[in-house]
């Protein structure tokens, strides 16, 4: 008996965040396909760069799905096409010098699908890249997925006139478009009815995956999206390896992962107009009535340039987050904002709990090293009465070269305080304020030094 306990307990003392990121890890496993290939010139391609090949890309996915799937090859030359619908065991794979040129005609983006615009699911253009309920697909290769958005065509619909809007041109502000949408998703209006597409300026995602299992997406270089670029929705069992994103545009969020499980994105580089990485579950009482928490998320060895921040929480959020890993990463730019951000509010609501970051080497960010914030506020009111929770935040071994304006900036709620933050082993350095703190329960500060000091444990914080 005695053994028994002895045993029990060092089997407890193992247990921990880390290594429950590795039982993630190991459970997701690679999608595998058969030694089949479908070369799209086979099925009328044309390399041109010019002709349209949104058949041809069609035809060589049914025949390689009708057969038991392979690989779909994309050689080497530019291909214009319209959205490509990815099906059960494919691998669409780009060869190293293939590129794949999105048309900016929206009409190329018919019919309209199910999709999800900022945390609200809606009809609406066909994303670029799409697959819906699907299993065991990829997208693989050393080419490039070209969204050739700009302020010429998809970016001015955000309604900015840094991306090319102008007074009197419509936009997606405008009441019949998304503020009707925000309303439809409050009101929980069957998705039938949310018919958006021509005339509303809502932009398509670039991949989404819509309640697929076993997902690949490996190697490939994505530039120039109209809005959010890898977008994981209700998806289970996602890997995310070795893609390149470079897109400056509005809302280009490298990577959201939104009501779904076992995600892992790793060895990847994000220089984005938005979020690298944003973690999602969903907006106010849309994300409440789906309730599918995101959870069991890994990032590992990826590289952060340009972005409001490098791994981020929220803001849609409403179904819940838990259980986010965070390791062995290099964030580094003037223009990267924070490296760990956490936003939501009270019409959000929802629950936090447990990000788990180590081994991070930040070069410079703007405001915060570390921003926790739930009255983030965006273009219309942002309060409510789901006052949300924010708990079990741990940085480990982490330096900061320039932290911008706070070590910590992290503001509660009185009667929800932000609850058990740890920072063991955390040196930032050239930060204008170690901390700017309300309503936060628990900080502990173990081994952290901010502008050469060690710093204390500050006492329970109610402001």
């Amino acid at each position: 008996m005695v053994g028994t306990s002895c045993n029990e307990n060092k089997t407890q003392q193992k247990k921990g965040p880390w290594s429950d990121m590795e039982e993630v890890v190991n459970s997701v496993k690679t999608p595998e396909f058969p030694d089949k290939t479908y070369n799209v010139l086979d099925f009328g391609a044309k390399a041109d760069g010019v002709t349209k090949n949104t058949n041809a890309f069609k035809d060589a996915i049914k025949a390689c799905t009708d057969n038991g799937g392979g690989k779909v090859i994309v050689p080497e030359g530019k291909y214009l096409t319209g959205a490509i619908h990815l099906d059960n065991n494919v691998n669409l794979h780009l060869e190293e010098g293939a590129e794949i040129l999105f048309s900016t005609e929206p009409q190329d983006y018919y019919p309209l699908v199910a999709t999800s615009y900022e945390g609200v699911e809606l009809m609406n253009y066909s994303p670029l890249l799409y697959a819906y309920k699907k299993k065991n697909v990829a997208v693989t290769g050393k080419g490039t997925l070209n969204g050739q958005a700009s302020n010429d065509n998809w970016w001015k619909w955000c309604g900015k006139d840094e991306y090319g809007w102008e007074e009197g041109m419509p936009q997606q502000k405008d009441s019949l478009n998304l503020p009707r949408l925000m309303e439809m998703g409050q009101n929980g209006t069957p998705l039938t009815e949310r018919v958006f597409g021509d005339g509303h300026y809502l932009r398509p995602t670039f991949l989404e995956p819509y309640e697929c299992e076993n997902v690949l997406i490996k190697g490939v270089k994505i530039i120039d999206a109209p809005f959010w670029i890898i977008h994981p929705f209700k998806s289970n069992n996602v890997i995310v390896d070795g893609v390149t994103v470079e897109s400056h545009g509005p809302n280009n969020d490298g990577c959201d992962p939104e009501y779904s499980k076992n995600v892992i994105i790793r060895n990847c580089t994000f220089n984005t107009g938005d979020d690298c990485i944003a973690i999602k579950a969903g907006r106010d009482a849309e994300g409440r009535r789906i309730g599918i928490k995101t959870e069991n998320v890994v990032v590992q060895n990826c590289k952060m340039i340009d972005g409001h921040g490098g791994v981020v929480i929220g803001s849609e959020m409403s179904a819940g987050v838990s259980n986010v890993y965070v390791e062995n990463c290099e964030m580094n730019s003037p223009n990267l904002d924070r490296a760990i951000r956490l936003k939501t509010n009270s019409r959000r609501g929802g629950t936090i709990d447990g990000i788990y970051v180590r081994n991070l080497d930040v070069g410079q960010v703007k405001e915060a090293v570390l921003k926790l914030n739930m009255f983030y506020a965006t273009y219309t009111n942002q309060t409510g009465e789901h006052i949300p929770e924010i708990k079990n935040v741990v940085l480990e071994n982490v330096k900061v070269k320039n932290g911008g304006y706070y070590g910590i900036l992290a503001k509660g709620y009185e009667e929800s305080p932000i609850t058990n933050v740890t920072l063991k082993n955390v040196i930032i350095e050239k930060v204008d304020e170690a901390f700017s703190l309300e309503n936060v329960a628990n900080l502990k500060l173990i081994d952290t030094y901010i502008n050469g000091s060690l710093m204390q444990s500050p006492p329970q914080t109610k402001d």
